[in-house]
């Protein structure tokens, strides 16, 4: 007996158009894209230190699509519609999940098979830990078993039964399905999605296709559009060129068999180097050859404050431009690196100096001053926007550690600081109650660098007010820009080393993390990939073990109280991914998704006189 996950939506994969409005076929999108984060790796098995948004949501996806897809019509869960596979059916005992694969065809004329989905999981069984979203323990380490039914099913049997919404949204939503046509080495056809003796091989050949993933001068880049390997692709786009430049341009896969075929002949993705260059062009208005269809308005460059941060305040640049808030099911923090051999990191891995730096982080000024309403406090480790049951009760209301420079200089007082000097001073070395913690000898300086990605101005104000009040605390925190993207490359997850010295204290790039469901096993449990900073806490992998096989929303409020009161990450206001600016004549952006993904496939101008 098998029973299937009721997920499902009843609505259609295209978002709904005006009455009496025709798309027009044709035209061009050009999008303007925040400063620091070029593409940087084609090949959708994604490592850490590139595992984001930019290239995850906004670039891959356009050509690969996965197994299952989310957030279509602005809400956080599974489009089936969008989605190669179809419902996940479940066996009686909870254990063995099976799915039918849609006969969705490749560029090249493949059909999506079985075959494509396991090449997938036999990657990650592999080189797991290459990739982004592993996490030990978990997909697939917690399978006892997988294979094929049939030409288009496959099966997972795991260990244990899982929460089944958990394994839909965080496990098997993992599984970007890959051609046959990628299945091969240097030497010719390989069989990767049988045998994992072939896996290594096979994906040694395709990252060196991919190129080097930490270069920044596109010379590898430029060469994806001619790949016979990234140009067999399911999604509804193909890359027709990537420039040395860094304009990203796209058009229709005419071969795409799935819903929401594109109306445009090209979309077209440009970089900027700060926002205000971004914003000079946004003021010449979309039309033009050096017309931009699609940009944002930098929170910096918002004229007046928003009681609404979903739906938006006023726009200085209405004339010509909707504006659109991408409000994303995510929360936004700090990176702290426990993985720091000095002494920074055994000051770090002190839960009551971690404390007190979020003692020092004024939220609700940030949000009020600084992102003119477009924000709000994030306390905890699940989005508290929008509203919904899986936020903690304990969270709901006043945060757990409150904005208050005083108690955080009480708090350091009590554990050996001498805050009466600036930056403190360890006065108390020792292990035991009142003294500073393993690993700080006397003498020691509460002081700590703060890297942060650069052409931001509110996060560069962010940066400098939590300096200030930092130092009300007795803490030091020394700032430094860095190019986005060089900043995530060399402040990813690290092991100290003689050739990789992991020395970075905290770093922010200004984003966070965009979920699924909730859940804290990709980003704190030990050695998962998205945690970067090495975070290591055997009560938070417990906690996180136990609301992963349960729908009780108990077990994940547990988790989230617990990781709120210890605070492996400093949280920061929780704002819009962006404030859209859309051309007022480009129509079906909107609903925005809530995971960050766009749908340029959805966008179209109308015909004259409509």
């Amino acid at each position: 007996m098998t029973a299937t996950i009721d997920t499902a939506t009843t609505d259609t994969a295209a978002p709904a158009r005006p009455r009496g409005e025709t798309p027009a076929r044709g035209g061009t999108v050009t999008w303007a894209c925040a400063p620091g984060f070029p593409p940087s790796i084609i090949f959708p098995f994604t490592p850490p230190e590139r595992f984001g948004t930019r290239n995850l949501l906004e670039f891959q996806i356009l050509m690969y699509r996965p197994l299952y897809f989310f957030g279509t019509h602005g809400t956080p869960e599974v489009d089936y519609d969008l989605s190669i596979g179809e419902p996940p059916e479940w066996s009686e005992d909870g254990r063995t999940v099976t799915v039918t694969i849609k006969p969705w065809k490749w560029s090249n004329g493949e059909t999506v098979c079985a075959d494509n989905v396991l090449f997938w999981v036999n990657m990650m069984a592999v080189k797991g830990e290459r990739y982004g979203e592993y996490v030990p323990g978990y997909f697939p380490d917690n399978l006892v078993s997988y294979g094929k039914l049939a030409e288009d099913r496959v099966y997972f049997t795991f260990d244990k039964a899982y929460s089944k919404r958990w394994v839909l949204m965080n496990q098997l939503s993992t599984i970007t399905p890959m051609p046959r046509a990628w299945d091969r080495t240097a030497d010719g056809p390989a069989n990767a999605s049988e045998d994992l003796a072939d896996v290594e091989a096979v994906y040694d050949f395709l990252m060196a296709e991919n190129g080097g993933v930490l270069e920044e001068d596109n010379s590898d880049r430029v060469h994806w559009a001619d790949s016979p390997v990234w140009s067999v692709v399911s999604g509804p786009w193909r890359l027709k060129s990537y420039t040395m430049d860094g304009v990203v341009t796209f058009v229709p896969n005419e071969h795409y068999s799935g819903p929401n075929k594109p109306h445009l002949d090209e979309f077209r993705q440009i970089p900027f180097m700060s926002d205000g260059e971004e914003y000079e062009r946004l003021l010449a208005g979309p039309d033009g050859p050096d017309g931009v269809q699609v940009g944002y308005l930098p929170l910096s460059f918002s004229t007046e404050p928003t009681d609404d941060p979903t739906k938006g305040g006023p726009n200085p640049l209405a004339e010509n431009y909707t504006l659109v808030p991408q409000a994303a099911f995510c929360i936004r923090y700090i990176p702290l690196n426990y993985n720091n051999p000095t002494v920074a990191g055994k000051m770090l891995a002190q839960t009551y100096i971690r404390q007190a730096m979020q003692h020092a982080l004024d939220q609700d000024r940030a949000a009020r001053e600084i992102y003119h309403g477009y924000a709000y406090r994030q306390d905890g480790p699940v989005p508290c926007h929008p509203a919904s049951d899986l936020v903690s009760p304990a969270l709901r209301g006043a945060p757990v550690l409150p904005f208050d420079p005083e108690r955080a200089r009480a708090l350091l007082a009590a554990n050996g600081w001498d805050t009466s000097v600036f930056p403190a001073v360890c006065t108390g070395p020792g292990e035991g109650p009142g003294q500073a913690g393993a690993g700080i000898p006397a003498g020691t300086k509460l002081s700590f660098s703060l890297r942060y990605a650069e052409g931001r101005p509110a996060l560069t104000r962010l940066m400098e007010q939590f300096r200030d009040d930092a130092a009300r605390a007795g803490i030091e925190l020394r700032l430094q820009e860095v190019y986005g993207s060089v900043l995530v490359a060399e402040d990813a997850p690290c092991v100290a080393g003689p050739d990789s010295p992991c020395l970075w204290e905290l770093s922010t790039w200004g984003g966070g993390w965009v979920y699924h469901f909730p859940s804290g096993e990709i980003l704190f449990k030990t050695d998962a990939g998205g945690n970067f900073g090495h975070y290591t806490d055997p009560k938070a992998d417990e906690l996180i073990a136990k609301s992963v096989t349960t729908d009780d929303l108990g077990a994940l409020y547990d988790y989230q109280d617990y990781i709120a009161e210890q605070v492996p990450v400093i949280f920061i206001p929780n704002f819009s991914l962006r404030l859209f600016e859309v051309a007022n004549d480009l129509r079906g952006f909107e609903p925005i998704n809530p995971f960050g993904m766009i749908a340029p496939e959805n966008w179209y101008y109308v015909e004259s006189g409509e």
